[in-house]
C-alpha cells in the first residue's frame, strides 16, 4: 500500500492553540518557470499603483511605476524589446529610460530599469529580464561615465538568448500556514516536535518554530525578496526605524538584481534562502530539491561572500525529506508564529491589529517585501512591538 499523503497546517494552529485543520491539495496551473509572483492579491482589489508620463515617449517602456513610503520616491521602469532590439545596445536605452523618468519626477530617490525580451515576458518572477540597472538620485550625475568604464556596480546583464522551456512549475500558494506533507506516523511526529519547538524554542532537528519564550525578542523577516520597486522602500523603512530583519531570498530575484543583496548586506540585514524559483517542494525529487537549496545558497554567497544559515520552503509546503535534505545542506528550516496576512491586502490598520493580536516572546513576524499594506503598516508594526518591551533582531539574533 502506498503510504498515506496529508497536507495539515498545524504549526500556526498549534501556537495559537487551535486544533489542526487538513486542506485538500489542489494541483497548480502549468506555466512558465517562476511566471507569477502575485502582488498582493487576497480580500481587497490590488491598489492602482500611479505612472510617470515620459516625455518625449520611449516606445520600448511598458510602463513606468511609481511608488513612496511617507519618505521617499521610487520608480521601476517596465521596458519590453523585440529581438532586433535586444541585439542592440540595451545600456544607452537603460540610461535614456532613466533619464527621461527623473525629468519626468526631479524628486524620485531612485530609478530602476527591468528590459525583457517582449516574447518571454511573462511578469516579474517570470524568465529573467536582459539587463537590469538601478540608479539612486546620488548616482545620477556619476553612473553614466561609471557604466561606460565598466565600473558601475549597480547594473546587471543577462543571457540574450531566447528564455529556455520551463523545467518546473511556480508556487502560486502564499506563506499562510505551514503545509506538512508525509505519512500519517511523520505527522504525528512532526505534531510532537513542533508543539516542544513552540513550547521551548530555539532550534530542534534543524528546524526552527520559535525563539525563546522567555525573551521579549521577537524576529522581523520577509520573503519573495527582492522586487525592483518595493525593496528599496522597504530598505529605507527599516534604515530610519534603525531595525534589522531576515530576509528569505528567491534565487532568481537575486540573479537578476545582485546590487540589493549587497544593499541588505550593508544594512546589516541577515540573508536567507527561498528556493531558487519559489516551487512547491515536497513533490519534488532529493535532486530537485537540493538543487533548488544549493544553487540558491552558491548564488547568494558569491554575491555577498558569506554563508547561508537559514531556509524557508515556499507557501510554507514542507516535509521531513524537505527539511532533512535543508539540514544536510546547513540550513535551518524557519517557520513563524505571527503571520498579519499583508499579502492579502486587508488594510493596514487590519494588518496592524493582527501583529498585535498575535505578538509573542520569541515570535517569528512574517511580511513580504512586495505587500503595500504591509510596507505601509511597518513603521507601527515597529513602534507597536518596542513600546511592549520587544526587542526586534534577524532570526540569527533571535537563536543566539
Amino acid at each position: 500500500m502506498k503510504p498515506l499523503l496529508l497536507f495539515a497546517a498545524v504549526l500556526v494552529s498549534l501556537a495559537l492553540g487551535q486544533s489542526a485543520s487538513v486542506p485538500h491539495a489542489r494541483p497548480a496551473k502549468s506555466q512558465r518557470t517562476g511566471q507569477v509572483q502575485p502582488l498582493a492579491p487576497g480580500t481587497r482589489a490590488v491598489p492602482t499603483i500611479p505612472t510617470l508620463k515620459l516625455t518625449p515617449a520611449i516606445p520600448q517602456v511598458r510602463a513606468v511605476e511609481v511608488m513612496g513610503n511617507g519618505f521617499i520616491r521610487v520608480a521601476h521602469a517596465l521596458v519590453l524589446v523585440t529581438d532586433a532590439e535586444a541585439a542592440g545596445s540595451l545600456t544607452a536605452l537603460a540610461q535614456a529610460v532613466t533619464a527621461a523618468s527623473y525629468r519626468a519626477d526631479p524628486g524620485l530617490a531612485e530609478v530602476d530599469v527591468s528590459v525583457y525580451r517582449a516574447g518571454d515576458y511573462g511578469g516579474f518572477g517570470g524568465p529573467l529580464p536582459l539587463l537590469t540597472l538601478s540608479v539612486p538620485r546620488s548616482r545620477q550625475a556619476t553612473y553614466a561615465a561609471a557604466l561606460k568604464a565598466g565600473s558601475y556596480e549597480r547594473v546587471w546583464v543577462g543571457d540574450r538568448a531566447a528564455a529556455p522551456a520551463p523545467k518546473l512549475t511556480p508556487l502560486q500558494d502564499l506563506e499562510r500556514l505551514p503545509i506538512f506533507a508525509g505519512t500519517r506516523a511523520a505527522l504525528l511526529a512532526e505534531k510532537l516536535e513542533q508543539q516542544k519547538g513552540l513550547q521551548t524554542g530555539g532550534i530542534r532537528g534543524g528546524k526552527l518554530y520559535r525563539g525563546s519564550p522567555l525573551r521579549r525578542q521577537v524576529a522581523l523577516t520577509f520573503d519573495d525578496v527582492p522586487h525592483p520597486m518595493y525593496f528599496p522602500l522597504l530598505l529605507d523603512v527599516l534604515g530610519r526605524e534603525k531595525a534589522h530583519a531576515t530576509f528569505f531570498i528567491i534565487g532568481r530575484n537575486a540573479q537578476a538584481y545582485p546590487y540589493f543583496i549587497l544593499d541588505l548586506v550593508r544594512g546589516g540585514h541577515e540573508v536567507a534562502n527561498h528556493t531558487f524559483h519559489h516551487v512547491r517542494l515536497p513533490g519534488l525529487s532529493d535532486a530537485q530539491i537540493t538543487a533548488e537549496l544549493q544553487s540558491t545558497n552558491a548564488l547568494i554567497s558569491g554575491i555577498n561572500g558569506q554563508p547561508v544559515r537559514y531556509f524557508r520552503p515556499p507557501g510554507g509546503r514542507y516535509s521531513a525529506r524537505v527539511t532533512r535534505i535543508a539540514e544536510g545542506l546547513g540550513l535551518t528550516t524557519v517557520f513563524w508564529t505571527d503571520d498579519p496576512g499583508d499579502f492579502q491586502n486587508p488594510g493596514v490598520e487590519t494588518v496592524e491589529a493582527r501583529f498585535a493580536r498575535h505578538l509573542r516572546p520569541g515570535g517569528i513576524i512574517l511580511l513580504h517585501d512586495n505587500a503595500p499594506d504591509g510596507l505601509a503598516a511597518l513603521p507601527d508594526l515597529l513602534n507597536v512591538a518596542r513600546q511592549q518591551g520587544y526587542v526586534v533582531d534577524t532570526v540569527g539574533d533571535l537563536t543566539r
